[in-house]
């Protein structure tokens, strides 16, 4: 087979390949996706698999990709569509968080594998993942509903979920608390947003944050001053 002709035919193969280990993967767990039965599944040759994807650890890698990129596109079609018809973005931000807990229970090993500790860095379909719900916060802050910078905002709701779906997961399904995902986003919510039981500062800190949200994009001021005016804000911020 020559050079053109092996190249045309790559991403099919590629594709077949992927399906074959996400079904395997997905039906009897990582320990099934082996190279010879992977290969087997998907009508082509082992060496076919070595020089797509180098080793079983790089076609893993391509099923997490290919699984969250899926998952990633239809969170952001729910995020522009509830933008675009103006969906209150506290409810949205909470919409978001149960389809991520619903998506890591539904995919066990997927989220094992992903959240993996030397794993490596994110994936770009994670680090997508990840862009859209710091948008869904910045709509938050933007309304002067968010008490917290964004910025800690998205990092509490990312180890509230996290630490839900590795909970739930590890806990026998007759012993799981079918309430923990709802009562964890309660009180995530409940130490970011302004609508919580009031704290000293809460109104002025949450005009400050949708401020913050809105000042690196006012047309009016040079660049260099709205680059000072985000490092008071967020100084003040910080320090409420």
């Amino acid at each position: 087979m020559d050079d053109a002709m092996q190249s045309a035919e790559q991403p099919a193969a590629r594709s077949t390949i992927i399906d074959a280990a996400a079904r395997l993967l997905t039906d009897r767990g990582v320990d099934a996706v082996t190279t010879r039965r992977v290969s087997a599944e998907a009508g082509v040759q082992p060496p076919t698999l070595y020089r797509l994807f180098g080793d079983k650890d790089g076609l893993l890698d391509a099923v997490a990709e290919h699984v969250m990129e899926t998952f990633v596109a239809t969170k952001a079609a729910e995020a522009s569509a509830a933008t675009a018809n103006d969906v209150d973005p506290v409810d949205d931000l909470r919409a978001g968080w149960e389809m991520q807990i619903e998506f890591g229970l539904s995919n066990p090993v997927l989220f094992s594998l992903v959240n993996a500790p030397g794993r490596g860095a994110p994936s770009p379909a994670a680090l997508a993942g990840l862009d859209i719900l710091r948008e869904r916060v910045h709509r938050v802050a933007t309304a002067g509903r968010l008490r917290v910078s964004e910025q800690r905002a998205v990092g509490l709701i990312r180890s509230a979920g996290a630490g839900v779906v590795f909970t739930l997961l590890t806990t026998s399904p007759e012993d799981r608390d079918p309430d923990l995902a709802s009562s964890m986003i309660d009180t995530v919510m409940r130490e970011i947003l302004t609508d919580a039981p009031p704290r000293g500062g809460d109104s002025s800190t949450a005009t400050t944050i949708a401020f913050r949200a809105i000042a690196p994009n006012l047309p009016a001021l040079s660049d260099a001053e709205r680059q000072l005016l985000v490092d008071w804000l967020d100084r003040s911020i910080d320090g409420a």
